[in-house]
C-alpha cells in the first residue's frame, strides 16, 4: 500500500478553516466599501487659493464628524461657475455640496447673462461658517507703503496708468479697482485672474504691482513680507492685520457689507442630509485647532444655521445688486 495514500493530513482542516475565513472577510470587506460614504466638497478656485486651504481644514474634521470620506475637489474655472453648474448636476443626495464665498452665488448671477445656474432655484443653503474682507496689496517690487503712496508711485509711472489683479473679472475686486481709479483720478486697469493662486504667484515674482482679494489670500505673503496689504474693506479693521486702515478711513464708504463663506447643495437634498451636514459643520467649528486655523487665515468664524445663511445670501445679493446697477455694468 502507499504510504501517501493512507499518511493523515492534520493540517487539511486548519487550511480550509484559514480558506474560509479569509473568504468572509473578503465578503466582509466588499459590503463595508459598498456601504461606504464619500462626501465630494466642490470648490470653484485651483488648489493654493484661500478658498481651496479652507475646505481642505474643514474636510480634515468633518470627515470625523460625517462619519465618512470627505474629499475636495477642484473644478476652477469662470469664478466658480465651472463648480456651480457641477453642483447643480450632481444628484441631490447629500453626496455633494458646495463650499463657495459670495462671489459665485452673489455676484455672479448679476454679471454674467447666462451663468448655467440660479441659487434660488437650483441649490439650498446647507451652513454657513464665517464672513471676510477683501483687502489691496502691493507687491514686493513696489515701493508704496500706504494707498497714497501707492496712488503716487502709479502716477509716475510711463502714462500715469497701472495694473490690478483680480481673482476673478466682474467680482467685487473688479468693482474696488474701478472705485478705487476714480476717487484718487489714476488709470486702474484691473487684470482678471483664473483665481487667488495664479494672481499671488505673479504678485510674487513681481509681475504685476497690485492686487485686490480676501485677506485669507493674502495673509500668509503679508506675514511673510513678500507683499503689503494696505487697505482693508469692511466696517473695522481686522484682527490679524490691527495696522492696515479700511478704506472708509481712507474716505473711500459703501463696502461696509462683508462677504460670507458658505456650504451649498442641490435644491432637491433631502432634509434629513442638511441637517446632518450642519450638524458636523457646527461641530467641527467648536474644534480650537479648527477656529485657529481659520482664524489665522483672516476669517471672522461663526456658525450660521440654514436659515441664517440664506438671509445673509439674499441681503448681500441685495446690496449689491444695487451697487452694480448704480455703476452701470452691463451683464456679459
Amino acid at each position: 500500500m502507499n504510504p501517501r495514500l493512507t499518511c493523515p493530513r492534520p493540517h487539511l482542516p486548519r487550511l480550509l478553516g484559514f480558506i474560509l475565513f479569509a473568504a468572509a472577510l473578503a465578503a466582509s470587506a466588499a459590503v463595508s466599501a459598498q456601504g461606504a460614504r464619500t462626501v465630494r466638497v466642490l470648490v470653484g478656485f485651483p488648489p493654493g487659493g484661500g478658498t481651496d486651504a479652507i475646505a481642505r481644514i474643514l474636510a480634515e474634521r468633518l470627515k470625523d464628524d460625517l462619519g465618512a470620506a470627505v474629499v475636495v475637489e477642484n473644478r476652477p474655472g469662470a469664478g466658480g461657475q465651472i463648480a456651480a453648474q457641477a453642483l447643480k448636476a450632481a444628484p441631490a443626495d447629500g453626496s455633494t455640496v458646495f463650499l463657495s464665498h459670495d462671489h459665485t452665488i452673489s455676484i455672479l448671477p448679476l454679471v454674467t447673462k447666462n451663468p448655467g445656474f440660479d441659487p434660488a432655484q437650483d441649490f439650498v443653503a446647507v451652513a454657513g461658517f464665517a464672513t471676510f474682507v477683501n483687502a489691496f496689496a502691493v507687491s514686493g517690487g513696489t515701493p508704496a507703503r500706504s494707498v497714497t503712496e501707492y496712488v503716487n508711485w502709479v502716477r509716475s509711472q510711463q502714462g500715469g496708468k497701472s495694473a490690478v489683479g483680480i481673482p476673478a473679472p466682474a467680482s467685487v475686486p473688479e468693482f474696488l479697482v474701478k472705485v478705487i481709479g476714480e476717487k484718487y483720478a489714476v488709470n486702474l486697469a484691473a487684470a482678471p485672474y483664473r483665481g487667488s493662486a495664479p494672481l499671488m504667484a505673479d504678485m510674487l515674482g513681481n509681475q504685476i504691482p497690485a492686487g485686490v482679494a480676501s485677506v485669507p489670500d493674502f495673509i500668509e505673503n503679508q506675514k511673510a513680507g513678500r507683499l503689503r496689504v494696505v487697505a482693508v474693506l469692511g466696517p473695522a479693521r481686522q484682527a490679524t492685520l490691527p495696522d492696515v486702515p479700511t478704506f472708509a478711513e481712507l474716505g473711500l464708504a459703501g463696502f461696509e457689507d462683508v462677504p460670507y463663506y458658505g456650504i451649498f447643495a442641490p435644491a432637491a437634498t433631502g432634509r434629513a442630509a442638511l441637517e446632518q451636514f450642519g450638524a458636523a459643520l457646527e461641530k467641527s467649528l467648536r474644534v480650537p485647532d479648527v477656529r485657529e486655523r481659520l482664524t489665522a487665515m483672516g476669517l471672522t468664524v461663526g456658525f450660521m444655521p440654514q436659515k441664517q445663511l440664506a438671509d445673509r445670501e439674499r441681503a448681500y445679493t441685495q446690496t449689491w445688486t444695487r451697487i452694480i446697477r448704480n455703476s452701470g455694468f452691463q451683464p456679459q
